[in-house]
């Protein structure tokens, strides 16, 4: 009985399960979960693609077949131009490594869908704890499921602004590692000057012999408002386009990340540090166990609403409205963007700037993150122009290189680009 290939992407050897009675036992057990169970999509093709992997049909799972038997679309169908199978497949696949990060029991079996791949993987758990309770706890709401992409908006100017691609962004950082380097070359006869508060603001990271993860969010293109809350509803072109529409799962990044991460970027090459660039949705968590975190993003950075989710200031949305929240005081409200509300007319944006040591990976971890991509890009300002990290400093305590930090800026907007950051609040611990 074929159970899906014998490795995956980062997957390497693994121990495979060939136990029907336990893997339908767990195909239950994901199923009943918040994280399938609301919605209607996702478990039918869970369900269907772990069924016929067990019948020995893995290798008729392919694309346009589970069109036809799954969303029952013609067999003639043009698969380029209703993704509905790739789009589902890929929220599948995030929210499996979502239910193993945050809610699995110790023990249970594991059901994987490996990237470019319709035929589920069933293993053994590995020796990680999936279940570590320090980033979210079973009582806590899922994260909303997230839209898929409707067609490329019309505007020229739009698309060069929002869409890059993945192999664009490491040419872009590698380019930048390049001419830092160079720079070093020429300095490096002169005595090297005492650490600045950069340095020592990196040093959790740059001090680590293990590569860097530069974890990228995933803005989406144009996408109905109305269809937020039903995630099961089919999407329409919309304009004015609202702020939402950049903020979600699609598979690109955007510009102002890049330019965010080369420049973060500066305080590795300067020393030679290895690092790597990862969107959000293929970053495992087995991969962020591996060295420091760069968490560039919020709404659109599944990994940044995780880590956050147990600090003091973290992101959430209620009720149409975007938040940057303090838990402290839950009543405040005022660091808040509607979702709706049109680009043009988006005028401040409010951030987190953090550097923790994260529980669970147990990982040093640099956080830059803004409830819209304005607000993301002063927040990285902060991670390298020595001017905006001293004024977020004179708020910390002396010892401050020894404590874990994190900090809410805002930022002026005008024409779609931030002003300088401005230092709110400050929390050391």
């Amino acid at each position: 009985m074929a159970v899906g290939p014998k490795s995956g992407p980062d997957m390497g050897e693994v121990n495979l399960v060939t136990d029907s009675s336990r893997i339908r036992e767990q195909l239950d057990r994901l199923l009943e979960h918040p994280l399938f169970a609301n919605s209607k999509r996702y478990p039918v093709l869970l369900a269907f693609i772990v069924e016929q992997t067990l019948l020995g049909h893995g290798a008729e799972l392919k694309e346009r077949t589970i069109g036809v038997d799954v969303f029952g679309k013609s067999p003639a169908y043009d698969a380029n131009a209703d993704p509905v199978v790739r789009i589902t497949a890929k929220e599948v696949r995030g929210r499996l490594k979502q239910y193993y990060y945050e809610f699995s029991q110790p023990g249970e079996l594991i059901i994987e869908l490996p990237t470019g791949s319709y035929v589920p993987v069933f293993r053994e758990p590995d020796r990680i704890d999936w279940g570590a309770p320090y980033l979210a706890t079973p009582e806590q709401p899922p994260l909303p499921e997230p839209l898929p992409p409707a067609p490329p908006p019309p505007s020229r100017l739009w698309r060069l602004r929002w869409f890059l691609s993945g192999g664009i962004v490491l040419l872009v950082a590698l380019a930048a590692a390049a001419g830092l380097l160079a720079g070093l070359r020429l300095r490096s006869r002169s005595e090297p000057p005492p650490p600045s508060n950069i340095d020592r603001f990196w040093g959790p990271v740059t001090s680590s012999a293990n590569a860097t993860t530069f974890c990228l969010g995933e803005p989406a293109k144009n996408i109905d408002v109305s269809a937020i809350n039903n995630f099961d509803t089919p999407l329409r072109d919309s304009k004015p386009e609202p702020l939402y529409f950049r903020l979600h799962y699609s598979g690109h990044l955007a510009l102002a990340d890049v330019i965010t991460l080369t420049r973060t970027v500066a305080a590795l090459a300067s020393r030679h540090k290895s690092f790597r660039v990862l969107p959000a949705s293929e970053a495992s968590f087995a991969q962020l166990r591996e060295g420091p975190i760069v968490l560039i993003g919020a709404f659109d950075n599944i990994w940044t609403l995780r880590v956050t989710q147990k600090l003091r200031f973290g992101f959430e949305s209620k009720e149409g409205v975007a938040l940057l929240v303090d838990r402290n005081s839950p009543s405040k409200t005022t660091w808040a963007t509607a979702w709706d509300l049109p680009y043009q007319k988006l005028s401040r944006d409010y951030a987190i700037v953090a550097r923790i040591h994260d529980k669970t990976t147990g990982q040093p971890v640099i956080i830059a993150a803004g409830i819209s991509e304005e607000g993301t890009e002063a927040a990285g300002e902060i991670l390298y122009n020595p001017e905006y990290l001293d004024s977020l400093l004179a708020h910390a305590p002396k010892d401050w290189e020894e404590k874990n930090m994190e900090a809410v800026i805002e930022t002026q907007v005008i024409e779609g680009h931030p002003g300088p950051p401005s230092i709110l609040a400050v929390e050391t611990w």
